[in-house]
C-alpha cells in the first residue's frame, strides 16, 4: 500500500513537471548547437549543461505556474486541461513551494557549472550570470507575486525571448564565443514555435482564465483572433527558417525542415477550425512535438552540412 502511494506521489510530481512541454528546452539548445557545429565549433559538455539548465528552468516555470495559479485560485475544477497535483490534493502547497525552491537552486548550480565550462572572459561571467538570474526570476514571476506577468498577457513574449532568442543565441555563443546577426532568424523561429505551444494551452483554458482574471494574450485577443494568431506564429516561424536557408545556408540540405510543413499545416487547420476547447487538449503535446521535429530537421540539416564541409 505504501509502495503504491509512493509511486502515485512520484507520478504526480512527474506530471507537475509537465514532460510534454520539455521538448521546447531541447529544441532551442539543439538549434543553437547545430548552428555552432555548422560553424565548426562544438563542445558536447557545454551542450549537455545548456540542455540540463534549460530543462530545469522549464520545470521551475511549470512548478511556479501551478503554485501561483493555486495561490490565486485560478486552477479550479472547471479547467479543461488535466488537473494538477496540487488541485487534486496529492501535492500540498508547502511541498510544491519546497520543490520550486529546490529546482531553482538546481538551476543555479547547473548554470554555474555551465559558465565554468564555457566562459572566456569576465564579461561572459557577468552577462550570463545576470541572464541566468533573470531567467529564474522570469520563470517564477510568470504566475507568482502581486503582479505576475502571465496574468497580463506577456507570457508569449517571455517564451519567445527565453525559449527562442536567448536559448538559441546563448547556446550558440557559449560554444563559439561570437555572435552573428543572421542567427536571430532561426532563434526567432524556435521562439515562435514555443509560443505556439503556450498559445494552445491558453486557447484551451481561455474561458476559465477570463473568469478568474487571468488575461493571457488569448483572452485579450478572443478565441477567433487567438486561433488566427496561432496560425501566424507557425507561418512566421517557417518564413524565418526559409529566409535563413535561402540567404545564408544556400544548400538543399538546409531545407530539411520543409518536411515538417504538412504536419504544421494540418495542425494549423485543425486549430483554426476547432471551436470546442475540449478538442484542443491533445493539441498541446502535438504542438510541442511538432516544434521539436521542425527544429530537429532544421538542426539535422546544419549538422549534415557541418559534417560535409569537414570531410571536404
Amino acid at each position: 500500500m505504501q509502495k503504491n502511494s509512493s509511486t502515485g506521489q512520484f507520478r504526480m510530481w512527474i506530471a507537475t513537471a509537465r514532460p510534454k512541454t520539455l521538448p521546447l528546452a531541447l529544441a532551442s539548445i539543439l538549434t543553437g548547437t547545430a548552428l555552432a557545429f555548422w560553424q565548426h565549433h562544438i563542445n558536447w559538455l557545454v551542450f549537455l549543461f545548456c540542455l540540463l539548465t534549460t530543462v530545469l528552468l522549464q520545470i521551475l516555470s511549470n512548478f511556479a505556474n501551478d503554485y501561483g495559479d493555486h495561490q490565486k485560485g485560478s486552477d479550479t475544477k472547471e479547467r479543461i486541461g488535466p488537473l494538477r497535483g496540487i488541485q487534486q490534493g496529492a501535492i500540498s502547497a508547502k511541498a510544491l513551494k519546497l520543490g520550486l525552491i529546490l529546482v531553482a537552486f538546481a538551476s543555479l548550480f547547473s548554470g554555474a557549472i555551465l559558465l565554468f565550462l564555457s566562459y572566456h572572459s569576465l564579461m561572459d561571467l557577468i552577462v550570463f550570470a545576470l541572464l541566468g538570474l533573470l531567467a529564474i526570476i522570469a520563470a517564477i514571476t510568470y504566475t507568482v507575486g502581486n503582479k505576475p506577468y502571465g496574468y497580463m498577457g506577456l507570457g508569449d513574449v517571455s517564451v519567445l525571448l527565453f525559449f527562442g532568442i536567448l536559448g538559441v543565441m546563448g547556446s550558440y555563443y557559449l560554444q563559439t564565443h561570437q555572435l552573428n546577426g543572421w542567427i536571430l532568424l532561426p532563434a526567432i523561429a524556435a521562439g515562435l514555435l514555443a509560443s505556439a505551444v503556450l498559445n494552445i494551452n491558453n486557447l484551451r483554458d481561455l474561458e476559465q482564465d477570463r473568469a478568474v482574471g487571468k488575461y493571457t494574450l488569448a483572452v485579450r485577443l478572443g478565441a477567433k483572433k487567438g486561433r488566427i494568431y496561432h496560425c501566424l506564429l507557425l507561418a512566421s516561424a517557417m518564413l524565418c527558417y526559409t529566409i535563413f536557408s535561402i540567404i545564408i545556408v544556400r544548400h538543399p540540405v538546409g531545407f530539411l525542415f520543409i518536411f515538417a510543413l504538412p504536419l504544421l499545416i494540418k495542425h494549423s487547420l485543425f486549430v483554426y477550425r476547432q471551436q470546442d476547447p475540449l478538442m484542443l487538449r491533445p493539441m498541446l503535446a502535438q504542438m510541442s512535438m511538432i516544434a521539436l521535429l521542425t527544429n530537429g530537421l532544421f538542426s539535422l540539416g546544419l549538422f549534415s552540412l557541418g559534417l560535409l564541409s569537414n570531410n571536404l
